[in-house]
């Protein structure tokens, strides 16, 4: 940044000779400055002639300018590489809302396998609008999906927007222009589900604990990661109530997603008797635990179990998330009230009716509902709640 040459103005403003003259914050448009030069009493013995004050004021404005390249110079040195680094431990560590280790894992990816490559040696000053044209292309190029392609670029504006001053204002406070970058717009994205027919199948052919896990999953919505994070402590005392406080990642216990995640979940009483069965003479640990008590791996389920199963039976892969559209969709065919549907899933309430609305609190209201709907698939055929074995690692009824 070369410096701008600047004299400054001297005036009166009351009692003193004052420089006004121009500073130039990083990132951000000119604005005015001023400093004391003298007192206006020429008895003063602070009191400068003419010419000391416009040595003074040429002294003044230049130590601002050196100063404004210095902060360039400092600002510029500052690379996307460094930043999205101090951005993903401080979106981790803070105590404000800190980001969960499932979301940094996945922003860690992309800065590796995407923003680095591409952004990692620019200065984080630079980073604009046009950069971002340049990296929306590549990705375009390459078959990104839209939504990931937005995903990606939403985490190059939060790393921008991480570097403060001391005061905690941006340092590079940009306007985004979508048009221009020619962001894509996230349309109807591919989000599978199961009918019940196949949920039903799915679980019947599933060995061990998955057949109960799966059907836990697919007959109350609640997400895999708060499933594998149940406790026995968080059961009623006829497993007809699940409370969801904390969740399962990587094998590490762990708060839930969101505030809304903190709820109880309810069950009805067909599901309530296996899984009251499935539990036995257990009185505490994980509900779900592999052979030495240890939380199941999310992966080596899909890899192991899930998979395998949907590919025999020749659907079409898909996730856990799969099951908790099952849930959704089945409750709205069964015309559950949409406070509940919310309640029970973990959602955030979007009106200030919503806020109003107290259904949650009227535990019988939601125990009368969940035995209404039921869970909308077959268990087992003529499976019975109680007694219920496994047997070869799969359910079966007593008969």
């Amino acid at each position: 940044m070369a410096l701008r040459g600047q004299v400054g103005s001297i005036v009166i403003s009351g009692r003193w000779y004052v420089v006004r003259f121009w500073k130039y914050p990083i990132g951000q448009e000119r604005i005015h400055a001023s400093e004391k030069l003298c007192p206006i009493d020429k008895a003063h013995p602070d009191y400068l002639n003419q010419g000391q004050r416009r040595r003074k004021a040429n002294e003044i404005v230049a130590a601002s300018e050196a100063s404004d390249a210095q902060a360039y110079a400092e600002s510029t040195s500052v690379t996307f590489r460094r930043q999205a680094e101090w951005f993903l431990d401080h979106a981790m560590k803070r105590k404000r809302n800190p980001v969960k280790p499932a979301t940094i894992f996945s922003w860690r990816n992309c800065v590796k396998k995407w923003l680095n490559p591409n952004l990692g040696n620019i200065p984080l000053a630079t980073v604009n609008n046009s950069t971002l044209k340049e990296l929306v292309k590549k990705m375009h190029e390459v078959g990104l999906s839209p939504k990931t392609i937005s995903t990606y670029v939403g985490l190059v504006k939060l790393v921008v927007a991480s570097a403060l001053d001391d005061n905690g204002e941006q340092l590079y406070p940009r306007q985004w222009n979508h048009e221009f970058i020619d962001l894509p717009v996230v349309g109807n994205q591919h989000q599978p589900s199961f009918d019940s027919e196949t949920m039903g199948k799915i679980v019947q052919k599933a060995t061990e604990q998955e057949s109960v896990l799966y059907a836990l999953l697919a007959g109350t919505g609640i997400r895999i990661g708060e499933v594998l994070g149940i406790e026995l402590k968080h059961l009623s005392a006829d497993c007809s109530t699940i409370t969801i406080d904390q969740s399962c990642w990587e094998g590490d216990i762990q708060t839930p997603k969101t505030e809304n995640a903190y709820r109880q979940v309810d069950i009805c009483s067909t599901l309530a008797g296996i899984l009251k069965a499935f539990v036995g003479s257990r009185q505490s640990g994980l509900l779900f635990a592999n052979k030495v008590g240890k939380p199941l791996s999310q992966t080596n389920l899909l890899r192991r179990s899930l998979h395998p199963i949907l590919k025999e039976f020749g659907v079409e892969k898909a996730g856990f998330h799969a099951m908790r559209r099952f849930r959704t969709t089945w409750l709205r065919k069964q015309r559950a009230p949409e406070d509940l549907i919310k309640f029970w899933l973990g959602h955030a309430k979007q009106s200030v009716t919503d806020g109003y609305s107290k259904l949650e609190n009227d535990v019988e209201f939601r125990k009368q509902v969940a035995e209404n709907v039921g869970i909308g698939f077959e268990l087992v055929p003529k499976l019975v709640p109680n007694p219920v074995n496994l047997t070869k690692g799969r359910l079966v009824s007593a008969a």
